[in-house]
């Protein structure tokens, strides 16, 4: 059962599926399934805090076929939001109805596409990390791949990290800052890189400049083919798959903050700067990016033998039903500050 649970995050995908072929009613069933359904059975559900034996860590972190699950996202991703651009370019959908299938393919290429990227991109196999950045495509996020591997793995729970969200920042404040701040940080981050290395910002070893140009080309090819509707289309699931990407680095690192050494500089990351959950469903259908703590504490453990962390901060809720709190500011802050400021032997959180 171990082997064969996660193929249960497939139903994102076989739920927009179902959306964009019988469309109607059914044009909602992502949105139903993410931030309806799942998060009713993680209430119900009890949490799981075990942890795989090392002989077990040993064996599971050897087999492919947990490899071959992520991978065979990538045409999924790709036919689901080709798809729908081909539907919203051809068809006349009512606007409830249009709205349903733009949302449910756009939690496609957060989950499925941006989240996959996200585990594929902390491989050292240089295969994989070409397929995480073909995955960022379709979110128009590319830039994700500089900046969270080399920006926010180094600077979580600073200021200095744009999607550290701060006490008290809502989560469209975030929204804003997180979104333009990954940008500029990832163009900073590669021009040291190639100040570094005595190369040229305008060149073509510029990987952002290179993301530039295949995120261009990839809307102007849909434009082409599909014209000004599913140009439209592919910019709205893009917008809806990213904020999906920001809104979990909101609740992933609220509020915590790591403390300045005499140094000047920041404590090392352990897992107290991180937001865990042990909610199982929301475990599966996210490939274990609810154990986040033990991601950050060491980023190239594949998802399957992430552990369970006793010094992590446990979010009271799975992820989906914290982005939904979330989204209503006043409701996050009620639930979410005070266990904050229960943490502040462990971060500098700002709150009283």
């Amino acid at each position: 059962m171990r082997d064969i649970k996660y193929l249960f995050a497939y139903c994102l995908p076989l739920s927009a599926m179902l959306a964009l072929y019988w469309q109607g009613v059914w044009a909602w069933s992502t949105v139903i399934l993410a931030f309806v359904i799942i998060p009713v059975v993680e209430l119900l559900l009890p949490v799981s805090t075990s942890n795989l034996s090392p002989e077990e860590v040993s064996a599971q972190s050897g087999k492919r076929v947990f490899d071959w699950l992520l991978y065979l996202n990538a045409p999924l991703l790709f036919g689901v939001s080709i798809w729908y651009i081909y539907i919203v370019s051809t068809g006349t959908p009512g606007v409830v109805e249009l709205t349903g299938l733009t949302l449910s393919t756009g939690i496609i290429v957060g989950a499925n596409g941006i989240n996959v990227a996200h585990e594929l991109g902390h491989r050292s196999n240089r295969g994989e990390q070409l397929l995480s950045k073909i995955m960022l495509l379709p979110a128009l996020y590319q830039h994700f791949f500089i900046e969270h591997n080399r920006g926010h793995h180094k600077n979580v729970a600073t200021d200095k990290d744009p999607a550290s969200a701060r006490a008290g920042e809502n989560v469209y404040a975030f929204w804003l800052r997180s979104v333009t701040g990954s940008w500029r940080s990832a163009w900073k981050i590669e021009q040291e890189r190639l100040e570094k290395e005595g190369k040229a910002l305008w060149s073509a070893e510029n990987e952002m400049l290179g993301y530039v140009v295949v995120q261009s080309a990839w809307l102007i090819a849909i434009g082409l083919i599909f014209g000004w509707k599913g140009l439209a289309g592919a910019v709205a699931i893009a917008v809806i798959g990213f904020l999906l990407l920001e809104t979990i680095n909101y609740i992933e690192h609220y509020g915590l903050r790591r403390r300045l050494l005499a140094s000047g500089r920041p404590e090392p990351v352990s897992p107290v700067h991180s937001w865990n959950s042990d909610h199982q469903l929301g475990r599966i259908m996210l490939y274990e990016l609810t154990r986040h703590s033990d991601h950050h504490f060491k980023a190239t453990r594949k998802y399957q033998v992430l552990r369970h962390l006793d010094e992590s901060p446990q979010l009271p809720f799975g992820y989906p039903g914290s982005m939904l709190l979330a989204i209503v500011p006043p409701v996050w802050f009620a639930v979410m500050n005070p266990l904050v400021a229960r943490t502040g032997k462990n971060a500098e959180t700002g709150l009283g």
